[in-house]
Order: C-alpha cells, then structure tokens, then sequence
C-alpha cells in the first residue's frame, strides 16, 4: 500500500503549524496539471528541480573555487544541496512544510553564471544598458522560461509558492490575484537563512583546506572562537583535520539552534495564525538574535578581506571573467554560434539578454572551451 496524495495532504494539515504552507492549499501553477496520485504539489516541484538540465550543471559552476581547482571544494550543486539540508532541519523545527523549504533552496541558485560572483558581476556589467543581470532574477528565468521539459508551454511550471521563495529579494510579492504582499512564505525566509548559514561556514571549511586561511588568523572571530570551545567541551584528542571539521558543525549547530529559537520567539509574539497573516507581516518572522547577527558580519568581513579577495581567488576569477567578457561579445557580433534552443528566443528576447541567458547556463568548463574556439577561430 502507499500514502495517496490526499492522505499526505490530510497529513500537513494535521502535523504543520497553521502558519505553514500546506501544499493541499498551494496558490497553484501558471498551467493546470493533473494532481499526481502519490505526491504533492511541493514534491512534485522538488523532483521537476532535481531532474532539469540547469540543477546538473550547478556541478559545473563555481561555488568560490574555479571548478576543478581541487576534488574536495564544493561547486555550486555541493552548497545547494546543503543548503536544502539546513532548511529541511529548520523547517522541521518550526513545524514548516519541509518539501516547499527544500524545494526553494534546490532552485534558489539555477541562474548564477560561470565564475561565481566575479561571473556575475561581470554579466551585469555587460548587460547593464540592457536592464543588468542578477542570479536570483535568472533563477526565476531558468524555470519559467529557459528549460524546455514540457509541451505546449516553456519552463518547470513550478507552483506559486516556490516561485515566491525564489523572488525571496523582492521587496513587495503578489499573489496570482495581484494583491500586494510584504513578506514571503516562512518556508521562503528559511531556505533564504539556510542560505547565509551553509555559504559562510562551508566557505570557511573550504578556505582553511586550501590553506588561504589559517586557524592563527582565525582567533580574531569571535564566531570560531565560541565554536571552538564548544567542540573542546564536546570532543578531546582530535587530530587537526577531524578538529577543524568538527568546529565547523558546531559552528553550523550554533547557527541553526540560535536562527530556529530566535524564529520561534518572533512567531509567538507576532501570533499570526495563518500564511496569510505571515504574508501581511510588516516585517520578516525568521532571523538571527542580534548577537549573533553581529557576529555572523563580523564573520563575513573577515572572509571578504582575507579569503575572498585572496590574490590566489580573486585574481582567477578575475582573469577567467575576461574570457566571460570576449564570449559575450563574440557571441553578439556572431548569433548564429548560439546553441539551437537559445537561437530561437532571439526575436522575443533580444540579442543580449538570449546571449546573457545562455552564458549564465554554462559550467566553467564549457566557456573555458567556447572561449578556446573563438580564439582559435579567430586567430
């Protein structure tokens, strides 16, 4: 026997909060589809993320280390997928719909371009006379228009609630009815939390592994600081290694405990009652505690001046975005090198927004080569 959909719905509806997003009362899809006999709304939206072509390429992209510079940094899919992991463990929590919170952050990083930030920074460059580019705004790009999984229509045809946890940025949200919003799902504010967690702390992890950073220098954090004592009080007579990892979880277990009770607190005085209600909030429910606010800055300046402005990052990525720079204009001087897909949105579109769109779905690899060819070809 298996659980029918209505019998996962009555499920929500029974153990979720009531200020929870309960995917039997979901807003709905820009085009109808059949409700699926086993899964939700939100589970269906999960497995449509996982299995399109932008997810597989975040292996391919970025996270702050070129892809390829080493086997154990994380590219763009590794910090996805943990992310998805964080705000599943606060969602639970908090009584939030999981699968809606999973869901947001499987899809919250489908538009970053090759090349981390540096790529992106230099796309909105490019594209700033044509309306600039930003990786939350493609995002939303690469799931309603840019993968082609269905007929009859463009996109994922995601459900209104995970194409609002996307616009997770946008300082107003409407509904399909065109009423205007002050706040998104908490679902949406927990994967957008979950987001600054993993980014941070895994950034950390991976720079301390590549030797930019050095645990001396870290003494100066009071975040590290705390975390360390807490791995001493936890765990003794670890060798560096399986130390260093270690204070990371418990940095990311500080993190988590401190954004799920301060979250709680601010629920309980707000006393909405209703998704509803959350929507109309004047002002976000999920967050850090002040302290630890001021810690996480302190924490982000400190990665900022010694990790990611690093010559041995910066100057990378700042070389590989000239490549990033001739791609584009190659491909605006001569749009027939576009991919087959993408040539076809050229009229509707505009050349350099088809041009940034199919840049931003590339891997690093892929551009590396497309670079290589135009130069070859040119030369």
């Amino acid at each position: 026997m298996f659980k029918t959909r209505e019998q996962l719905e009555n499920d929500e509806r029974l153990i979720l909060s009531p200020f929870a997003v309960k995917s039997g009362e979901s807003l709905g899809r820009a085009h109808r589809d059949k409700p699926h006999a086993y899964r939700t709304e939100f589970q269906r939206d999960r497995a449509r993320i996982i299995h399109s072509a932008a997810f597989r390429r975040l292996d391919g992209k970025t996270q702050v280390f070129l892809n390829g510079t080493g086997d154990h940094f994380r590219t763009r899919l590794t910090h996805t997928i943990e992310v998805a992991s964080v705000s599943r463990t606060v969602a639970r929590a908090l009584g939030l719909n999981e699968d809606l919170a999973e869901a947001i952050a499987l899809a919250h990083d489908l538009g970053h371009s090759p090349f981390g930030h540096a790529g992106e920074e230099e796309l909105d460059r490019v594209m700033k006379p044509f309306g600039g580019f930003d990786h939350n705004a493609q995002s939303l790009r690469v799931v309603e228009l840019i993968e082609m999984k269905y007929p009859g229509y463009a996109g994922l045809n995601l459900s209104y609630e995970v194409l609002e946890g996307i616009r997770k940025h946008d300082s107003s949200h409407r509904l399909p009815d065109g009423s205007v919003l002050h706040q998104p799902s908490l679902e949406a504010q927990v994967a957008d939390y979950a987001d600054e967690i993993t980014y941070y702390s895994h950034d950390l992890d991976d720079g301390l592994d590549a030797g930019l950073l050095t645990v001396k220098q870290l003494e100066t954090v009071p975040l590290w600081d705390e975390a360390v004592a807490e791995a001493g009080r936890t765990a003794r007579k670890l060798d560096p290694l399986q130390q260093r990892g270690f204070v990371i979880r418990c940095l990311i277990n500080a993190e988590v405990e401190d954004l799920v009770t301060t979250s709680a607190a601010a629920i309980r005085k707000s006393r909405v009652s209703s998704v509803d209600e959350v929507r109309r909030c004047p002002r976000r429910l999920i967050g850090f505690s002040a302290g630890r606010r001021r810690k996480n800055a302190q924490l982000r300046k400190f990665l900022y001046r010694n990790f990611y402005y690093h010559a041995a990052v910066a100057g990378v990525h700042r070389e590989k975005t000239r490549l990033l720079d001739q791609v584009f204009n190659a491909f605006c001087e001569n749009p027939h090198l576009l991919g087959r897909k993408a040539r076809k949105r050229l009229e509707k579109e505009g050349l350099q927004r088809t041009v940034a769109d199919y840049i931003a779905g590339m891997t690093d690899r892929f551009l590396l080569k497309t670079a290589a060819e135009i130069s070859t070809a040119r030369s």
